[in-house]
């Protein structure tokens, strides 16, 4: 395996680690080298401690609500001055469906808590320790609603497109100090917050039809993007967002 992708001796974090494209990255980074720190919001992140562990490497969990961004500085410092985090990849999610004008601010409020603010937070306080040392990789996990603004997900939208947003801000300002901050938007992914719209018959149909590659993605298609953009391999890749989506936006 070419050195440029192998992660020994590096430590991940990596957010919304307990099921999903959260879970298939973390297992993947372990399976490159990598240690990692698993946070969740519930603790419930044994089956992905396992994976890690089966690959040989060092975990630990992390318990914190996102949905309660103030929280994190304390939290993440605390961590931070006890162990080094080189790659952080900020992956939690939270969606509310509904017409718009059913939608009330405190849903609002949420999804963007978790989404954007706790991002924005995870990345200042990682990437801080990383600049004042010269390296570190940040990926966010973005969507097609990056790019688009979707059916009845107005907050999930907007939340994503603010991160390819703050993901070029980012990189604007710790590229030259060896930070590399990149972003990952998947495509339609078979993972629980996706099941509604799997069990609606017309809106799979229309879903799958769009899809060049002919199949919903598979969490485990994110970890190749995910470990190009953690290693040594995207050195000289900044502010960029990778669309891994089985040809979905080239239609």
């Amino acid at each position: 395996m070419s050195a440029d992708f192998r992660l020994d001796g590096k430590t991940a974090l990596v957010t919304g680690a307990r099921t999903g494209i959260g879970q298939a990255i973390a297992a993947g980074l372990a399976r490159f080298g990598a240690d990692l720190v698993l946070l969740g919001r519930t603790g419930d992140l044994d089956e992905t401690t396992e994976l890690v562990r089966n690959e040989g490497r060092e975990v630990e969990t992390v318990t914190l609500d996102l949905a309660r961004p103030q929280a994190i500085p304390e939290a993440i410092g605390a961590l931070l001055a006890r162990r080094r985090i080189d790659i952080l990849v900020n992956n939690a999610g939270a969606i509310r469906r509904g017409p718009v004008e059913e939608i009330d601010y405190a849903g609002w409020r949420e999804v963007m808590a978790v989404n954007l603010d706790a991002a924005f937070l995870l990345a200042q306080a990682c990437g801080t320790a990383m600049a004042r040392r010269g390296s570190g990789k940040i990926i966010t996990i973005g969507s097609l609603l990056s790019f688009q603004g979707g059916v009845n997900v107005a907050a999930y939208a907007a939340s994503k497109h603010a991160l390819v947003g703050m993901t070029k801000a980012l990189a604007n300002e710790w590229a030259a100090g060896g930070v590399q901050v990149n972003a990952i938007a998947p495509g339609y992914i078979v993972t629980k917050q996706t099941r509604p719209l799997r069990e609606d018959e017309d809106r799979n149909e229309a879903i799958s039809a769009r899809i060049p590659a002919g199949r919903w993605g598979d969490p485990e298609d994110m970890v190749g993007a995910a470990v190009f953009l953690a290693g040594p391999a995207s050195a000289y890749v900044n502010g960029h967002t990778l669309v891994v989506d089985g040809g979905w936006m080239g239609r």
